[in-house]
């Protein structure tokens, strides 16, 4: 008789293979409709504006070609679906717009979406053509919804009590664990093969999370997560043809994950899995660290009160800006000292706060790059400086109440006169899913996104395939495809 799994790897894979979601959830699937076109909108975004990003899309040997692979959105390229997963996660992710969740750990769930859709992409076209055949769910949308619903569950629900950042892991780990599940799963794989395919994401190395943090913020934070989507996929594949897993890899004696690393008493999960996540993410309605957003839209809510009294001379009119804000944030964005690149610069609340207060408005992408005015602000860096941010414990336990889940911050600006501004407290910004505001606001930012590249017509096209549960998925590609770029391979 073989040895059991690690009931946590059982249970991911009990939850995987044999939770249900029907067409009757509809609220369900219009919340994994709302967040698939946020993260594909900022897909479209990062191709059509970063030059950076765009260095690191395609074959890793120029010229490859690859027979029914994956077409990577906004551009002609075309990968096989591991390289694929790498590539459509750096598109969601690498200007810092997608969805975002809080709690012990944090993360961006639609990360997962990097290891999905290429899978899936993959072999409807394998299919199509003949080169494959299928033996797991539909390759249609409703598939994808699903899967959607099940890898944020599984991210979601272990972000919320199992602290990775504690022992300086990257939560990236999330991202390869949900979209390693999953795809198992759309690959038509057994749920043996997908416990072993978990065991193998459990007794990989992780990232060390070092690349967020203070003056060691680099651009890797933006390909991390594609970089673990592609691990995702490259491990279920690799077990599909035959490896075995390990079934004792959290808690084998003295090497599993939970002994080395982890400590013994295992992951703390809040609630069973279900359909939590995909219904209480944060949307980002600007480019900025998720911890941040509240922070952001206080310090333009705080300018335009400075500006109603009259006042236009910041550096000589504010004395100091004081901002409460979670634990979290106070952990991860609060920076002192010289910013070295645009990773850096959206990673820092001083920084992202002063550019607010000075613009009105909020932050671009093109606000930290290295050429950006404002990169380079004397005035700026004076106001940064006199931004103290301090960690508030009941902001910090309203963050991690499930209940709650505010992400709040309260600002008060202190003027020379020795007077102050009324402090703007925000803990539900837009993008949260209690701020009446966010659906409006999530809309629009995908027609602006999308708006980039593609016509009216054919933006109405793609939002008709994500309403239609029998679209293909590699039909449902074809049309984040210029129409220059149609054929495949």
């Amino acid at each position: 008789m073989s040895r059991p799994y690690d009931q946590p790897i059982i249970d991911i894979v009990e939850y995987v293979y044999h939770y249900t979601l029907g067409q009757d959830d509809e609220a369900i699937l219009k919340c994994a409709r709302t967040v698939l076109l946020d993260a594909m909108g900022c897909a479209i975004e990062t191709a059509a504006t970063s030059t950076e990003c765009r260095k690191l899309l395609g074959p890793v040997i120029k010229g490859t070609i690859v027979p029914d692979g994956f077409r990577i959105p906004g551009t002609d390229l075309q990968v096989d679906p591991v390289k694929g997963a790498f590539d459509l996660g750096v598109l969601i992710r690498y200007l810092d717009h997608n969805d975002a969740l809080g709690g012990a750990e944090w993360g961006h769930p639609s990360d997962t979406l990097a290891a999905i859709i290429p899978v899936m992409d993959w072999l409807s076209c394998a299919g199509l053509s003949g080169r494959r055949s299928h033996g797991g769910p539909p390759l249609t949308m409703q598939t994808l919804l699903i899967a959607l619903v099940k890898a944020y569950e599984i991210q979601g629900c272990y972000q919320m009590r199992n602290a990775f950042n504690v022992y300086g892991i990257d939560h990236v780990v999330l991202v390869k664990l949900a979209s390693a599940a999953v795809v198992c799963w759309l690959l038509g794989m057994t749920e043996e093969q997908a416990m072993a395919t978990i065991s193998h994401v459990w007794m990989d190395g992780h990232p060390n999370r070092v690349y967020r943090s203070g003056e060691n913020t680099i651009p890797r934070k933006g390909w991390a997560a594609g970089d673990a989507a592609r691990r995702a996929v490259q491990l279920a594949l690799l077990v599909q043809d035959g490896q075995p897993g390990s079934p004792q890899a959290l808690s084998a004696m003295p090497w599993g994950f939970w002994e080395r690393t982890f400590g013994e008493a295992g992951f703390v999960l809040p609630r069973p899995f279900g359909s939590w996540t995909v219904q209480n993410v944060l949307f980002k309605s600007m480019p900025v660290e998720g911890h941040a957003i509240s922070a952001v839209e206080a310090g333009i809510l705080q300018a335009r009160q400075f500006r109603q009294k009259g006042l236009s001379d910041p550096l000589n009119q504010i004395e100091r800006i004081d901002l409460r804000t979670t634990a979290a944030a106070f952990l991860i964005v609060k920076k002192h000292g010289p910013l070295h690149n645009a990773a850096d610069r959206d990673h820092c609340i001083q920084y992202v706060v002063a550019l607010a207060f000075l613009k009105g408005s909020p932050p671009e992408a093109a606000d930290y790059l290295d050429k950006s005015p404002w990169a380079n602000s004397e005035e700026l860096e004076a106001l940064r400086e006199r931004i103290v941010v301090q960690s508030d414990p009941k902001l910090t336990e309203d963050y991690l109440d499930l209940d709650k889940k505010s992400i709040g911050a309260g600002m008060t600006v202190h003027l020379t006169d020795g007077s102050s501004l009324p402090e703007t407290l925000i803990e539900y910004p837009v993008g949260h899913a209690r701020n009446p505001k966010t659906p409006a606001a999530v809309q629009e930012k995908f027609f602006q996104n999308m708006g980039l590249m593609f016509s009216a017509a054919e933006i109405g096209r793609i939002l008709g395939a994500v309403q239609n549960p029998d679209t293909l998925i590699s039909d449902f590609i074809d049309m984040f495809i210029q129409p220059s770029t149609k054929a495949r391979w």
